[in-house]
């Protein structure tokens, strides 16, 4: 019997599509779950411990949430303790082979590493922490929190609480952004107490466990009954002001575990919520280089729970001031301004620009203490 030779073909036909189909559909299947796409690896890098309860335990905190919130959508990756060296391109370089397209470049000292890097790998973006401006590169922005918004009440509850009038301020480096934070402080303070005076020790570092202690301690025997700070981590301050029997501001984070008589308030970060912003950016092809630069109205930074010392009609105070600077009915730099000199830094209602903030070189009265050179 003879067959159809049109027939044949397409009996064949028919039986090799049977056979690839299966094939493609397995093809066709996403690598992951959620968004039919592979996750978005994303690296974290910070300067300092995990664990240091400040600066560097809140950019993990802000990993945590990322990763909580979007699932399977991310992968991330930390690594801690990099210095401001270029050991920040070689953990970056790393993290890229590992197909990381998203990097948290979370310490001031890392922008140069950065930008050598970013030139390397276009196709890699990198967040710097910082409060300089975008460096015009297509890949790089920056990103950070405006502190002394939170800082200001804090030092309004410091100006309440404070019965010597002297309250100490530990600082880290007398760097714009730490001088933004002693002046927005001391302003808070000296709203609520004019007499109140802030006296300003320097320990040229990020973090220095020995020196914070004994720089809170030099600070209480000058007179101070209420410790502040500028510092990657408060716990050595709030420690170290609690044993001595006197009250504590932080900052960074809420350490009120390690002061609980003492503790008042203070700034603390909330990186989380603008991780998730900025990977969804990413992940949405939506991303452009820019300077985010957020405050408590957009809760990257806020003010941490009140101690129990801390009476009602002062947290009230506080938490209405708070309601007022989201609401822009308050500033906390406005004219008129002049540093503690007498030179007009602000003319009569003015606010500054972040620019002019970026360059804050200048004490304002009621700060005690010098700013080193050259800074």
């Amino acid at each position: 019997m003879k067959l159809n030779r049109s027939l044949v073909q397409s009996v064949c036909l028919l039986l090799l599509v049977a056979l690839l189909l299966p094939a493609a559909c397995r093809a066709a299947k996403p690598s992951v779950a959620e968004g039919n796409v592979a996750p978005l690896k994303v690296g974290f890098i910070t300067v300092g411990p995990l664990d240091d309860w400040g600066y560097n335990y809140s950019h993990n905190q802000g990993r945590l949430f990322l990763e909580a919130t979007l699932g399977k959508q991310v992968e991330t990756m930390i690594v801690d303790r990099v210095p401001e060296s270029p050991a920040v391109s070689q953990v970056m370089e790393k993290m890229i082979a590992a197909g990381v397209k998203l990097i948290f470049s979370t310490s001031y000292g890392y922008m140069e590493q950065a930008l050598l890097v970013a030139a390397k790998h276009p196709d890699v973006l990198i967040e710097q922490c910082s409060r300089l401006g975008p460096p015009g590169v297509r890949n790089v922005a920056t990103y950070f929190g405006k502190q002394y918004e939170s800082v200001y009440i804090s030092g309004v509850v410091a100006g309440r609480m404070t019965k010597s009038n002297k309250i100490g301020f530990v600082a880290s480096i007398p760097l714009p952004y730490v001088i933004q934070n002693i002046n927005a402080f001391t302003l808070g303070a000296r709203s609520a107490n004019p007499k109140a005076t802030v006296k300003v020790r320097w320990i040229y570092g990020w973090t220095d466990p020995a020196a914070e202690a004994e720089t809170t301690n030099q600070l209480i025997k000058d007179g101070a009954d209420i410790l502040a700070m500028s510092l990657d981590s408060p716990v050595t301050v709030a420690k170290s002001a609690e044993k001595a029997g006197v009250m504590t501001v932080g900052y960074q984070t809420d350490v009120s575990r390690f002061a609980p008589k003492g503790w008042l308030t203070g700034q603390m970060w909330n990186w989380g919520p603008l991780y998730v912003k900025i990977a969804r950016e990413v992940i949405e092809k939506r991303w452009a280089p820019d300077f985010y630069r957020y405050g408590l109205k957009d809760g990257c930074t806020t003010l941490s729970p009140f101690g129990k010392s801390v009476p009602k009609v002062v947290r009230d105070e506080a938490l209405a001031l708070k309601e007022k600077i989201i609401n822009g009915q308050v500033a906390v730099f406005q004219g008129p301004l002049s540093d503690r000199s007498g030179q007009e830094r602000l003319e009569t209602g003015k606010t500054p620009d972040e620019k002019l903030l970026d360059k804050m070189k200048w004490f304002v009265p009621g700060v005690e203490g010098n700013i080193p050179r050259p800074y």
